[in-house]
């Protein structure tokens, strides 16, 4: 099996048939520059980590990076992503007089949850006040944040001896939703090592 991911300009070819792959990366460089980069270690904001154990997934330097937009490099973390039974509303705090930064921050915060999702259903929480931004709001975003200064070297660890049978999960409050009474609903998907 030989697998190709291509972005734009970026691409990551890998598979089990190392033959096959040296063959397509030699066809492919007779009729496109290209450069070979060696082993996977960074891509699209995305850095991966071998070990004897498996393979980590991280986005420390996009985490990093985060943090420091939002000029919260030297502030306290903190140990939830929101707080305790927060109950947000559109018409919270005042209004925002430019939403543009709480827009950025968000979109980061969505693409941090590549290999975070820890942090899906809080940053699913905010984003739904994008039309409606209000200083309470980005208040939450914040402390998002925070909690992200706290959890930089988190990632997704995918194990050398797994035997790739996934699992599934998922959940739904049914209606729970304060603002609009729709149901969110959240999922678990797991690499089982039997």
């Amino acid at each position: 099996m030989i697998l190709l991911l291509l972005y734009v300009d970026d691409m990551i070819i890998t598979g089990d048939d190392i033959a096959g792959v040296e063959e397509l990366k030699q066809s492919f460089s007779h009729k496109f520059e290209m450069k070979d980069l060696g082993v996977l270690s960074y891509f699209l904001e995305l850095e991966a980590t071998s070990s004897y154990d498996g393979y980590l997934l991280s986005q420390v330097k996009y985490a990093s990076t985060l943090v420091s937009k939002a000029k919260l490099s030297d502030s306290r973390s903190v140990f939830t992503p929101l707080e305790p039974n927060v109950k947000l509303t559109p018409m919270d705090g005042s209004p925002l007089s430019d939403p543009t930064r709480y827009w950025q921050l968000i979109g980061s915060l969505v693409y941090l949850t590549t290999t975070c999702p820890n942090k899906a259903y809080a940053v699913h929480i905010v984003s739904q006040f994008m039309a409606t931004s209000c200083s309470t709001h980005y208040a939450s975003v914040l402390r998002i944040i925070r909690y992200v200064n706290g959890t930089l070297f988190h990632g997704l660890h995918f194990s050398a001896h797994s035997s790739l049978e996934l699992r599934a999960h998922s959940d739904a409050d049914w209606a729970r939703d304060f603002n609009d009474h729709k149901s969110i609903v959240g999922y678990c998907l797991f690499l089982v090592i039997p």
